[in-house]
């Protein structure tokens, strides 16, 4: 305040003894020093103010750039000078003039000491500048080069230094290091030594910055004349973040109506990202940024060098540039297909970048947002539509000659992505009718980049392309497309085969993209390899019987099928025999079905030594489906159980416990509404008989047989050589009892009466209590003749349990009456089957033949 009086009551001295224009002048200049000290006042008390950081600067950035205006606003000194009377005179104004220039920089200072984050008004400063080209920028230069070296020298006392804007505040200092005026140039130079000097602090390398070596006027120098130099130290000093707002600051200078400031920041920038663009962040929102400035202005001047930006950027950070690519709406307009192209007019990153794509393509379009793109997308649409850009991006790469060689190292992994996407587009045909070509186009596009032409030429007579799309032809495409690649004998075949297998065995995929997986790497199997398979493959055969999707379990069950032939030559047989049996409890009929012929198809021609040792597994495994709803299968099951029984005929003695455990629904199902059960019942029937050497010339000469007589037949064959399981019959008998059928009623009521008239010595009377309570039911059945069955039925146990005197008793006679109790069975029902294709003989006849 002293030297505010002195200055004051100086001038007035001066004022009051000088001319008028002169008393103007100084008038003016008195006016400015006092609003910089009103200014400063305020800006101090605020520094010790417990006020808002954010509210604290904005209200200081405002007093500085009052400051600001007020200093450019003044006369200059020459002006001044000129309007002097004396030379005390003009001394004294000469000070004043000096002192308000120190004010403001002290002002600077200040700010500076308490907080480095205070910085950024430095380079809202140098924008001001750029707006006013006033007399006095070489003086606000030389200021702020003052304020960076203060703030270099205060930096080294500290570990670290929080200045984010050192970034944006080096990109506007590197424009004016080549500006027309020496004098800016130089200053800038300067105040680049010094902010590079605090950068290196952010490091932790605060040992022997540039502000206190004898170099600095050297290496301002070299700032000066060499844009070079300025990238490459810009891109050594500054960490990543700042190293961002450098280059982003500078592609927003791109636009800049002054074509000189536009290419020097081009200039800059490129260099600048060709030396270390690997160290730059937040790549999207520089490739966003760029997509929409030219946008919106498609004749933009600095096009190229915008372009050439996204080039630079792909080299190092080609999956953050794709991924931000291909998140823009589809059809891509003109400007996202030359970013495209940019982007693909380097070879070296070309590898990189079909792996993004194909990481792109493995989404499927539609669905909602995952965890794919790795990043928070723009685009406020939730669901999944880059791979549609991706599909018509690929279009755009896939013929580019820097692409050449990648097609050719991808070729599989695109070939069967695209494959993928077109079954996915398909579903989205009713939505988006004009999107969903996309995916077919590249396909085509990369058959003939990569020497197809010929594959394209028989795939268009086939009319392959015209409804490739469609779903319901899709999986005869897949088919056709693998066929004709196989008959062209296309180059590409062992890395294909060798990528679907990769396929094959990597972990879950969508159901119908392990079903194209199979189709394709069926076919071409089936071309390149004579019989067998190699073992690698047909363990994935065996694999595919389980898969979820019942169509791939029928498409491995026939390719195994037709391995038949050299099935012996198979190693581990066995373990592709259990995984077709595993199939046998599957829900799906058509899978069921496939693998009784599967497993037939392999039986017929199996060694007879492995065939034995797992003979009883495979005969237990078709006693299940005896019972099966569908009658294909019931007679299948039926029929192969005969046969596997007649060509394991010499192993009886393995054999005769499954064969009893099946004999059951063999019986039962003679009376099946279905002829083909009936008949393969029939001749398994005989079969067992034989295997059992049980008395069977009733069974084996007569095509027209009653099916009491033959249940009459085997019951007293029964009692001669298997009384003992006896019981087991019964219990399995009890359940087709529930049956909804009624032939099954039928057939069961009389079956299990017969049962328990040849075995009911064995049963005790709990057994007995039980059978009655199921025969009880039957008695109120709506079928007559299932009612008038079971009276019979049920008579024969009340005889049973009359007989039962206590369960002691029955245990103790139960050890003698099991070696000489022998009584043959008269028939009891005289039931004649209602289907009218069976004539019962005579009892007599009957009898006369089973002798």
């Amino acid at each position: 305040f002293p030297y505010t009086c002195y200055y004051e009551s100086h001038c007035s001295v001066i004022i009051n003894s000088s001319p008028f224009f002169f008393f103007k002048w100084a008038r003016s200049l008195l006016d400015v020093y006092s609003g910089l000290l009103s200014n400063q006042s305020v800006i101090l008390a605020m520094n010790s103010s417990f006020v808002d950081p954010l509210r604290q600067f904005e209200s200081q950035l405002k007093k500085i750039q009052s400051s600001f205006r007020m200093l450019v606003a003044m006369p200059s000194l020459d002006k001044v000078k000129e309007m002097g009377s004396s030379n005390e005179d003009i001394e004294d104004l000469e000070n004043l003039y000096q002192n308000i220039l120190n004010i403001f920089e002290y002002s600077l200072l200040n700010l500076v000491s308490t907080d480095f984050y205070k910085l950024q008004i430095l380079k809202e400063m140098l924008v001001w500048m750029s707006e006013d080209s006033s007399y006095l920028q070489g003086r606000i230069m030389m200021i702020i080069n003052r304020v960076l070296r203060f703030a270099a020298w205060k930096a080294r006392g500290h570990t670290s230094v929080d200045a984010p804007c050192l970034g944006v505040l080096a990109a506007e200092l590197s424009l004016l290091c080549s500006h027309d005026n020496s004098s800016i140039a130089q200053q800038a130079s300067l105040g680049m030594c010094h902010l590079f000097d605090i950068a290196k602090c952010q490091h932790g390398k605060n040992g022997s910055p540039v502000l206190f070596s004898s170099n600095v006027e050297f290496l301002a120098k070299k700032f000066r004349h060499d844009k070079h130099e300025i990238a490459q130290t810009v891109g050594q000093t500054l960490l990543p973040s700042l190293l961002t707002d450098f280059v982003r600051s500078l592609l927003m200078k791109l636009s800049s109506p002054d074509d000189k400031i536009a290419s020097k920041a081009a200039s800059i920038l490129t260099l600048t990202l060709t030396f270390h663009s690997e160290k730059v962040t937040m790549v999207s929102k520089i490739v966003d940024a760029i997509y929409k400035q030219l946008c919106e202005n498609c004749f933009h001047n600095m096009k190229c060098d915008m372009l050439g930006v996204i080039t630079l950027l792909t080299r190092t950070s080609p999956k953050k540039v794709i991924f931000q690519l291909m998140d823009y709406p589809v059809p891509a307009d003109d400007t996202l297909i030359q970013m495209w192209q940019a982007a693909g007019s380097e070879a070296t990153p070309a590898p990189r970048v079909l792996k993004t794509i194909l990481l792109i393509l493995k989404g499927k379009p539609g669905e909602m947002e995952d965890s794919l793109t790795e990043k928070k997308r723009f685009s406020l649409d939730a669901t999944n539509m880059m791979p549609l850009a991706a599909s018509q991006a690929l279009c755009t790469f896939l013929p580019l000659g820097s692409y050449k060689k990648a097609v050719v190292q991808f070729f599989p992994q695109l070939l069967m992505a695209l494959m993928f996407q077109v079954s996915y587009s398909s579903e989205l045909s009713l939505m988006l009718k004009d999107r969903t070509l996309y995916a077919q186009d590249a396909l085509r596009v990369l058959l003939n980049c990569s020497g197809l032409q010929q594959v394209d030429i028989i795939l268009t007579k086939n009319s392959f392309w015209d409804h490739l799309s469609e779903e319901l032809y899709h999986r005869y495409r897949v088919y056709l497309l693998a066929k004709i690649l196989s008959d062209c004998n296309f180059p590409q075949f062992p890395e294909t085969l060798h990528y679907l297998y990769k396929l094959s065995v990597e972990g879950p995929r969508r159901s119908e993209d392990s079903l194209m997986i199979v189709i394709f790497l069926t076919e071409l199997l089936n071309n390149f390899f004579k019989e067998p398979f190699p073992e690698v493959f047909l363990v994935l055969f065996r694999n595919w019987i389980n898969d979820s999707n019942p169509v791939i379990r029928k498409l491995s069950l026939q390719r195994i099928a037709q391995m038949s032939p050299v099935v012996n030559k198979i190693e581990n047989v066995s373990s592709v025999l259990i995984a077709i049996l595993d199939a046998f409890l599957s829900k799906d009929e058509t899978v069921v079905h496939q693998a009784l012929l599967t497993l037939r198809a392999l039986l017929a021609k199996l060694d007879k030594v492995i065939y034995s040792s797992l003979c009883t597994r495979i005969a237990s495994s078709y006693c299940p489906l005896m019972d099966h709803i569908n009658g294909g299968i019931r007679s299948m099951a039926i029929r192969h159980f005969g046969l596997l029984l007649k060509e394991m005929s010499q192993y009886t003695w393995m054999l005769s416990d499954v064969v009893l455990g099946g004999l059951v629904p063999i019986i039962v199902f003679l009376e099946d509404d279905e002829e083909r059960v009936a008949n393969a019942c029939k001749y398994t029937l005989k079969i067992c008989t034989l295997q059992l050497k049980w008395s069977t010339s009733y069974l084996l000469k007569n095509e027209n047989y009653s099916f009491e007589m033959v249940v009459l037949s085997i019951c007293n064959n029964l009692i001669i050589s298997h009384r003992t399981y006896i019981r087991d019959l019964i219990s399995d008998t009890l359940g087709f009892l529930w049956s909804s059928r009624t032939y099954l009623k039928r057939a069961s009521v009389i079956l299990v009466g017969y049962l328990a008239k040849s075995g009911g010595h064995l049963l005790l009377r709990d057994e007995i209590e039980v059978m009655l309570d199921v025969i009880e039911r039957l008695l109120r059945d709506e079928d007559p003749v299932i009612k008038e069955l079971a009276k019979i039925t049920h008579n024969i146990f009340k005889k049973i349990a009359h007989k039962l005197t206590s369960v002691t008793l029955k245990q103790n006679f139960q050890k003698l009456l099991k070696f000489f109790y022998i009584k043959k069975l008269k028939p009891l029902y005289n039931y004649n089957s209602p289907n009218g294709q069976r004539n019962s003989p005579t009892d007599s006849e009957y009898i006369k033949n089973d002798k």
